[in-house]
């Protein structure tokens, strides 16, 4: 397991490089901004497939990761 400034560095990083600076600090306020409860977007996120979607998205997913 990361040390926690190891840890909130490399999601900085990995924001940064998919959302560009702009977008990564405005994600970031939005986040810090809304109350967000992340087991209840969780809980929805995939409201609208099975397990073996979800798997099958997340398996193809892993061939295509670069980090």
């Amino acid at each position: 397991m990361r040390a926690d400034n190891t840890l909130r560095l490399d999601a900085m990083n990995l924001l940064v490089k998919g959302l560009g600076e702009v977008e990564a600090e405005r994600f970031i306020y939005l986040v810090k901004r809304e109350r967000f409860d992340y087991t209840e977007w969780q809980r929805d996120l995939w409201s609208d497939k099975t397990i073996d979607e979800v798997f099958t998205l997340a398996s193809e997913r892993e061939k295509t990761r670069t980090i």
